[in-house]
């Protein structure tokens, strides 16, 4: 009983001093999180949906309101949350960041898909350039 416990809250610990590592949460990790700035607070949303060891995540503008700085942190740590293996799906309207991000790419425009493909076929894409970049076709 008592062992099995010992080792599962290890391996937990274990699981949870990985995640600060790599969202670096480590100057933090004792504040309360209602406190945080708004970006460091999506790191440690971020982090407890990684506590789960999940096959996919879901990101739903996982960078809106961030200034670049931690655009781009926010970017380089999906980039690894999918280099050790997790399926990220992700909904963005900042196509810097889908363009930085993404193998595949689905444009939707009112509910309708307007393209799919690599994120560089899709940027040429005519009908996604009117919708969203707002390049006149």
């Amino acid at each position: 009983g008592r062992l099995f416990i010992r080792v599962f809250e290890d391996a937990a610990r274990e699981v949870v001093e990985d995640i600060i590592d790599l969202l670096e949460l480590e100057p933090i990790r004792k504040q309360e999180v209602g406190t945080l700035p708004y970006g460091q607070r999506k790191r440690v949303e971020l982090g407890r949906a990684l506590a789960l060891d999940p096959q996919l995540i879901l990101l739903d503008e996982p960078t809106v309101g961030m200034n670049l700085e931690e655009k781009e942190d926010m970017v380089r740590f999906i980039l690894e949350i999918r280099a050790r293996g997790t399926t990220v799906v992700l909904i963005e309207h900042d196509l810097g960041v889908v363009m930085d991000i993404s193998d595949r790419v689905y444009v939707l425009d009112f509910g309708q898909v307007i393209a799919e493909g690599r994120p560089e076929e899709v940027a040429k894409n005519p009908r996604v350039q009117e919708a969203y970049m707002g390049v006149e076709v």
